[in-house]
């Protein structure tokens, strides 16, 4: 398939917001995809780089390049070059990046310049989501949206099943099971604003602690033990203590689902980046765990025994949970009646967070796990932490927000009077405020680079975050996790943004 064919319905699906609309053109495009194509053109179309990181930054991007007039490219030798382009390091590196960069640009025709760039710089953000994909594969191909669909739970790749359909028709479908070493796309959760909001849309439900760990997914089948990340990555040999705590557990074969995550000396979560830099360790293994160990804390089962449960409803998965897994390693929980009974589901929040976890998940008893899925039946329920900041600097947009300024650099005021950045954030800006904030921040330039414009630092900003961890990116020593904007604060001087010491002291697990 012709890259060219690619970009315009990458533009296409741009332009319209009407799902059924998408479904059709991506459909259209599978029809036409080899299914060796279709592995590349799904996370092209939802602005994924198979290769991961690049490692080219906005100096090579940069650099003009004299368009091809004809489309030749395809997509299959996109991604041979862009996978030659990971794998280049050493001495001169940036060089052969810059050559390699240049070459593809070169070959490619000025609109496919425009799709490529903004996929390596992950501004490609047009709508094409994996569930409307599903939906078009299954239209391109004949066979039912909700065995698709369930196929690619099962099978972990929204990828591995559209090759396997394109290749074979919808009795391809036949092999996607659940298997025990094989993970599965876990269910996650909606959020919603409030323990009584999730209650009254659920009903009778479980309230459930919310961890800031890192998911796991733990598949045992006799002697052998596999765990899995949410991404489906192998961390088995990263996480010696899980192996052994599996091969204590009562069953033979299942599969598990839950966090896993550290605690210091008094039973308190340890912070997220401490978790997460343990599970990252891929040296020295045993001396991480000494040092760091972290705990297992289960919350479902999919699977015991051969017997798929994934269609039970979430009270007989409990259940089977239970008779397999110990009280101390299964997540607290409260029962709730349903919207009479909110009050109950609001104390076991508040001890929830007294006990340093970030919020409680909310989930209908009656549900099925739905692997893969943001199902409505799991809400998620954290408070929301706020700061006002004021804008250091914004970047230019590519894809949709080409022309406009996007990528914001946030500050918080310093002891000495000056800004120390805290982080960027484009998420949450409407169409209008990108408008606004790009006319606005043009007037307070001071300096633009082309690819960035630095400002006066008068205007105020409200951005909601999740938390803070340490880095050493930024002046201060800490960034905001999920940082996104809530709204401008014209009616704020800067003097009257937060200081770096306010957010510190409001977070006083995490030091620089």
């Amino acid at each position: 398939m012709l890259l060219t064919q690619l970009a315009q319905v990458s533009q296409e699906v741009t332009a319209t917001s009407s799902r059924s609309r998408k479904v059709t053109l991506l459909a259209e495009l599978f029809r036409d995809a080899s299914a060796s194509d279709v592995p590349i053109v799904i996370p092209y179309l939802a602005g994924r780089l198979p290769q991961g990181r690049l490692g080219v930054g906005w100096k090579v991007l940069g650099r003009p390049v004299t368009p091809a007039t004809d489309p030749t490219l395809t997509v299959g030798e996109v991604d041979a070059r862009l996978s030659a382009l990971a794998k280049v390091s050493g001495a001169g590196s940036q060089a052969e990046r810059a050559r390699l960069v240049s070459e593809l640009m070169g070959t490619a025709t000025a609109d496919e310049q425009r799709f490529l760039f903004g996929l390596i710089t992950g501004e490609v953000r047009q709508g094409a989501l994996d569930a409307v994909a599903v939906e078009g594969l299954a239209q391109a191909t004949g066979a039912p949206a909700a065995d698709v669909r369930r196929a690619v739970m099962l099978a972990g790749s929204l990828g591995t099943v559209a090759e396997a359909l394109l290749a074979d028709g919808p009795a391809a479908l036949e092999r996607f099971r659940l298997t025990v070493g094989r993970p599965v796309l876990p269910m996650l959760a909606h959020s919603a604003s409030s323990v009584s909001e999730a209650v009254d849309k659920l009903g009778t439900c479980a309230v459930e602690e919310k961890l800031d760990g890192i998911r796991v997914q733990l598949h045992r089948n006799g002697d052998t033990v596999r765990i899995y990340t949410r991404t489906l990555d192998d961390i088995t040999d990263r996480l010696p203590e899980l192996t052994s705590t599996a091969m204590k557990l009562r069953g033979e074969r299942f599969i598990l689902d839950g966090e896993v995550i550290a605690f210091d000396e008094e039973g308190r979560p340890r912070s997220f980046q401490e978790t997460a830099g343990r599970v990252g360790k891929r040296v020295d293994v045993a001396t991480a765990a000494r040092t760091v160990p972290v705990s297992p804390v289960f919350f479902d089962v999919l699977s015991v025994d051969d017997r798929d449960l994934l269609d039970l409803p979430l009270a007989d998965r409990h259940t089977e949970l239970a008779r397999l897994v110990p009280e101390p390693m299964r997540v607290r929980r409260t029962l709730v009646t349903g919207p009479q009974d909110a009050g109950s589901a609001e104390e076991f929040l508040a001890r929830t967070l007294d006990r340093g976890h970030e919020g409680v998940v909310v989930k209908a008893l009656d549900a099925p796990y739905s692997a893969g899925r943001r199902g409505a039946a799991w809400l998620k329920v954290k408070p929301v932490h706020t700061l006002d900041l004021v804008v250091l600097a914004a970047e230019w947009g590519h894809g949709r927000r080409a022309g406009k300024l996007s990528n914001l650099h946030l500050g918080a005021r310093t002891a000495d009077g000056s800004f120390a950045m805290l982080g960027k954030t484009f998420k949450g800006l409407t169409d209008a405020t990108l408008a606004w904030q790009t006319r606005r921040l043009r007037e307070l330039a001071v300096e633009e680079d082309g690819h960035m414009v630095t400002v006066r630092p008068e205007l105020v900003v409200e951005i909601a975050y999740d938390g803070l961890q340490r880095s050493t990116r930024y002046p201060a020593g800490v960034t905001l996790r999920f940082a996104r904007v809530v709204r401008y604060r014209e009616d704020k001087r800067p003097e009257e943004a937060d200081t770096v010491e306010t957010l510190l002291a409001a977070h006083p697990g995490v030091r620089p």
